[in-house]
């Protein structure tokens, strides 16, 4: 056994936990639309064998994202559940269990299919018309993936206003599916934003216009967010400060020496205005999560702390890691955690989820510190000992997955250290295709599952 075997064993030793059940994510491109509209199961025969495949080896269940844009894809209230349906008793019929990830975004820029799933097409056509009830950087760019949190309030989509179409689909859900709650269907994520994450499209690498490790772009430029911005800031009695957001933060590939904002501008992340500024962007993000969670854990009630058929509720955050080691977190700032070496940005967010009984669903627990660049900032770690050390306090589950896909031994076993330090409810690895079943990959990836499902 070589070093970091050795290390890697004393520390699984040190924090003996219960088993960690694994649930494997859907294929990227296992749904699709037909030429005539209809959602339908790609390659179901194959899809089968998998399913059974992955029983054996002893996964405990499927991650399925459930689309928006599929379900109530043609016009407002007409949702049509029938390839779930289809989907849901499939795996059901497998022996394996369900993690439901309600997908209020878009996947066509991370889709590699050509058809991808759009939003609703009734909300793109509100889209076409109106382009600021997408998210905007400060050059006017906007990305159709989610709706910004904007208009959460503003009844622009056929009367209704987004959280209301959010409340909408998550009551059809759990009308449709209540006989699978906690019996299938044990653990429900609330999409929050792009990718189903609590956070700004930040970082848009899909469509060019940002690439690791560039510090990424404040998202308050579409005509809702920057009235709410003016708003606060007259309240404030700085009328000014709501003209426009930062103008000294660079650009998505800058770095962060050299750019004012973040280092030691006048007008910095400190500053009387940077503090201002930073606690609305924030603190915004932070009122759409409560907003919907509130939603959310009203309904899911009766599926709460109920024996045996207890559903948990899950929020999903970006793990943003690089520039982690900086005094002002640049990366972490535009996307929305107002998180620095001298606050803890995710001391909130902890707070709404304890608050509405939520799991907090963390990435990257595949990464080592040593595996990342030395010259960025890099400290997946350190984010990760942070975001334990807040849910601690705040009694929060935590819940995780993999960022990047891993089969290798070190990927897999730095997983499984982190699942049991931080005393993980579920792991779902990120994401079935074929390259699990190579044989090389196969057989480091059924040991890992095994070794997670083992009481130690």
């Amino acid at each position: 056994m070589n070093h970091e075997e050795k290390s890697g064993s004393m520390i699984l030793e040190t924090f003996k936990q219960r088993r960690v059940p694994i649930f494997v994510m859907m294929p990227i491109d296992a749904l699709g639309i037909d030429t005539s509209g209809v959602p339908k199961i790609r390659k179901v025969k194959a899809l089968t064998m998998s399913l059974k495949a992955l029983k054996l080896a002893g996964v405990h269940g499927i991650t399925v994202e459930v689309w928006w844009g599929i379900v109530e894809r043609s016009s407002p209230f007409d949702y049509n559940w029938s390839v779930y349906e289809q989907l849901f008793t499939l795996i059901s019929g497998s022996g394996l269990k369900l993690h439901v990830a309600l997908s209020f975004h878009s996947n066509i820029e991370s889709s590699k299919e050509k058809g991808g799933v759009s939003l609703p097409l009734w909300i793109l056509e509100i889209g076409h018309l109106n382009r600021n009830i997408y998210y905007k950087d400060q050059n006017g760019f906007s990305s159709n993936d989610y709706l910004t949190l904007g208009v959460d309030q503003i009844p622009l989509f056929y009367g209704r206003t987004a959280l209301q179409c959010y409340e909408d689909f998550m009551y059809s859900f759990i009308k449709k599916f209540e006989t699978l709650m906690g019996s299938v269907i044990e653990e429900v994520s609330i999409g929050l934003g792009p990718s189903g994450e609590l956070r700004y499209p930040a970082h848009p690498s899909k469509d060019g216009r940002w690439e690791f490790p560039g510090i990424g772009e404040f998202q308050c430029y579409d005509k809702y967010m920057m009235e709410d911005l003016q708003k606060a800031a007259s309240q404030e009695g700085q009328p000014k400060w709501g003209n426009k957001g930062p103008q000294n933060a660079g650009r998505y590939n800058s770095l962060p020496s050299g750019v004012p904002f973040f280092e030691n501008g006048g007008e910095n992340f400190l500053s009387d205005y940077g503090q201002f500024f930073l606690e609305w962007y924030s603190g915004k993000l932070i009122h759409h999560a409560d907003a919907i969670l509130a939603k959310a854990a009203n309904m899911f009630k009766k599926y709460q702390d109920n024996g045996s058929d207890t559903v948990l509720l899950v929020a999903k955050i970006g793990g943003i890691y690089w520039w982690y080691q900086t005094e002002s977190h640049p990366a972490e700032l535009t996307a929305g955690y107002y998180n620095t070496a001298l606050r803890d940005g995710y001391e909130p967010l902890a707070s709404v989820l304890s608050r509405h009984g939520a799991a907090l669903h963390v990435s990257c627990l595949e990464m080592a510190d040593s595996e990342t660049p030395s010259n960025y900032g890099c400290s997946p770690e350190g984010l990760l000992q942070q975001i334990r050390t807040v849910s601690k306090r705040r009694i929060v589950h935590l819940t995780g997955r993999n960022a990047n896909e891993r089969f290798d031994k070190a990927g897999l076993r730095q997983i499984t250290t982190n699942c049991y330090q931080a005393e993980a409810g579920s792991f779902t690895y990120f994401r079935m295709n074929d390259k699990i079943f190579r044989v090389e990959n196969w057989n480091n990836f059924v040991p890992f599952v095994r070794r997670m499902n083992s009481d130690h």
